[in-house]
């Protein structure tokens, strides 16, 4: 699983950050890294110019599932840790979720049963 990590121009993008939100990512999703080709993490300071106010660091993350579209969520919070922290269990969250539809979408598809002989029919 690869990941990718994008940060507006009012974070700094250093290591340490990146190494932060890589071992949240590998760590919330590591039982769906066989599914997951990439994610990309975009931070930003949503209210850096006014230099306040709640929830204003949001986290964007987007997982590449093999086979599908990829599926994307959000997270506002008061820190950037806790933004990628609420961003994480959410693509967790949604990632079961489909991949678990898959599943059932695939146990659901009933064979029929063969054909039976007609037993009235005299020839």
């Amino acid at each position: 699983m690869q990941i990718q990590i994008n940060t507006d121009r009012n974070i700094e993008g250093h290591e340490a950050l990146a190494a932060q939100v890589s071992g949240v990512v590998e760590s919330t999703l590591s039982r769906f890294s066989d599914h997951i080709t990439r994610v990309e993490v975009h931070l930003s300071d949503e209210n850096s110019d006014k230099k306040g106010g709640n929830d204003n660091m949001r986290c964007l993350m987007e997982a590449r599932l093999e086979g599908r579209q990829p599926v994307a969520v959000t997270h506002q919070a008061a820190t950037l840790d806790q933004a990628v922290d609420g961003a994480a269990d959410k693509l967790a969250r949604l990632i079961e979720s489909t991949l678990g539809r898959l599943r059932d979408h695939k146990s659901r598809r009933i064979e029929l049963p063969p054909e039976e002989p007609n037993l009235t029919d005299p020839s």
